[in-house]
Formats: structure tokens, sequence, C-alpha cells
């Protein structure tokens, strides 16, 4: 293992329920990513998709794929607490089959290409070496200085 949770967490700015990586096995630098999720019933998600028979959305698949795609970015940025990476498009979306309890997400991205901010990235994630879900994904990396307040955030003028 490259990265354990508190590794991550040192990366990423997501945190419980949304941080959806458990670790990193491989990592080559600007090239390649490989997560793991572990699908738990504690999933908070679980209660309501759905009750008798619990399946992870598919959005939240590919929102794991993106943040292990973010660990890559992000590792070898030094000023990352000031970074954020935004999803800004993604393509070619397959689901193959429902993950359930139990499974382990295996999530494999490959950068594609990366001008200036942005980045494209091929991710497939997989359960037991089979396709469960693949997307192509365009994010681009923002400076948090650069962000506009968020509403009641921000100063009173």
């Amino acid at each position: 293992m490259i990265l354990d949770i508190d590794g991550i967490r040192k990366i990423l700015p997501h945190r419980y329920p949304f941080l959806l990586v458990d670790a990193i096995e491989e990592m080559e630098s600007r090239k390649r990513v490989v997560g793991i999720k572990n699908v738990t019933i504690n999933e908070p998600f679980f209660p309501g998709h759905f009750p008798s028979k619990p399946v992870m959305p598919g959005v939240l698949i590919i929102e794991a794929l993106a943040q292990t795609g973010g660990v890559l970015l992000l590792s070898e940025v030094p000023d990352r607490d000031k970074k954020l990476i935004y999803l800004v498009a993604v393509d070619n979306v397959r689901f193959r089959r429902p993950v359930v309890p139990g499974n382990q997400l295996k999530l494999e991205l490959i950068v594609a290409a990366i001008r200036d901010t942005f980045c494209r990235m091929d991710g497939k994630a997989r359960v037991n070496g089979e396709v469960v879900a693949e997307a192509s994904m365009m994010c681009k990396m923002v400076d948090l200085s650069e962000l506009e307040p968020s509403a009641g955030g921000g100063k009173a003028k």
C-alpha cells in the first residue's frame, strides 16, 4: 500500500461522509493511480438506496474514481491545502453491474492528457477483476483564493 486513509486525508480535502477512497495501492507520477474503496453496509447512502436491496449509487462510484484521480494530481502539489480539483466533465460513462455491500472497488485511473490546470483521465472501477463502471473525466485545479465566497460567507459591505 502506498497511502492509507491518514495519507489520503493529508492530500484530499474530502471528509466523512464524502471521502470515498480508503487506500492507494499504486501511483505513477502524472500517469496512473490505483485506489481502493471498501463498500460496507454502514455507508450513509444505503438506508435510502435501496432499503430492501442496497446498491451503491453510480454517481458515487464515479466520485470515488474522481477522488482517486485527485490524490494523484494533488500528491505533488506543494501548496495543495490552497487548491481544489473540480470535476468539469464526465464522458462515456458505463455501469456494468451493481456494487453492493461487501464489495471492494479497485479504482484505476490513467492520465490521458495534462495541460496547465486541466487534466483528462480515463477510469475503471472493478470488483474481483470485473469492470463495474468506467468513465472519462476532465478536471481543473483551482486556487482557493480565486473562488468567490459562498453565500452568507462573504464580508458585509
